[in-house]
């Protein structure tokens, strides 16, 4: 994976949130929860793994409604900052946090019915090998997130640390295909790169957001999409 020395200092960690999710980042963390749950539904009982949970945004939000949940990361700071944020939501009952490679998921074949890998992709070097490996695990369902090719991203990917893998629908599509996967829905969104969202008040933010939305809304503006939402179901 790309990043991961980075991904998991501490001062990394301390200040994800803050850097990614605060002022007119809010609008994106909002966006992101809507589109795990649009996708997994009812949560309560479900079984359910989230891949490279960082500071368990979503972990928590789906322990919150229900889920047994198992949150894991490669991070020990990340994770740490995960299991706060669960005992301050009052959230840490069904649910684990704990370390692991999503190359190798300590779990056997079918053990969720769930798995989750939000901002995920876009640093997975071999995302055949991963997705496979997350099929593996669930029974039913995978929900991920990919960043797109011809897209705003691609004009400033180069800029970026650590970049990003952009996938095209095709890619994502031969993907699922070779994992044993169907499609079962897509979401596309956000006209407007992530990095201008965060740089601006909330309130600006939202105003923009409303002109990204309705651009995303014909199709022309879905083609242009920088984020995909995928919804994929076991297959057999």
């Amino acid at each position: 994976m790309k990043g991961q020395e980075w991904y998991q200092a501490p001062e990394v960690a301390a200040d994800y949130e803050t850097k990614r999710f605060s002022n007119g980042g809010a609008l994106i963390d909002r966006r992101e929860k809507r589109a795990v749950l649009d996708a997994v539904g009812p949560v309560k009982g479900k079984r359910v793994l989230e891949i490279a949970c960082g500071t368990g945004r979503f972990t928590t939000m789906l322990a919150e409604r229900g889920a047994a949940i198992v949150g894991l990361d490669i991070s020990p700071a990340m994770l740490k900052q995960g299991r706060a944020k669960a005992r301050a939501a009052g959230a840490d009952g069904d649910l684990a946090f704990l370390r692991g490679d999503a190359a190798r998921l300590p779990f056997p074949d079918d053990h969720f019915e769930t798995v989750v890998a939000m901002r995920f992709f876009h640093l997975a070097d071999t995302p055949a090998s991963y997705l496979a490996e997350l099929r593996r695990v669930a029974s039913e369902q995978v929900v991920f997130d990919t960043f797109t090719r011809f897209s705003t991203r691609s004009i400033y990917n180069w800029l970026l640390p650590m970049g990003s893998r952009l996938y095209s629908r095709w890619e994502v599509e031969r993907l699922l295909d070779g994992a044993g996967l169907g499609l079962a829905g897509v979401e596309h969104d956000f006209l407007l790169p992530y990095g201008l969202y965060r740089k601006l008040p909330d309130g600006l933010a939202r105003s923009l957001r409303d002109v990204d939305a309705a651009a995303v809304g014909v199709p022309v503006g879905r083609a242009l999409a920088s984020v995909c939402y995928w919804d994929a179901r076991v297959e057999g």
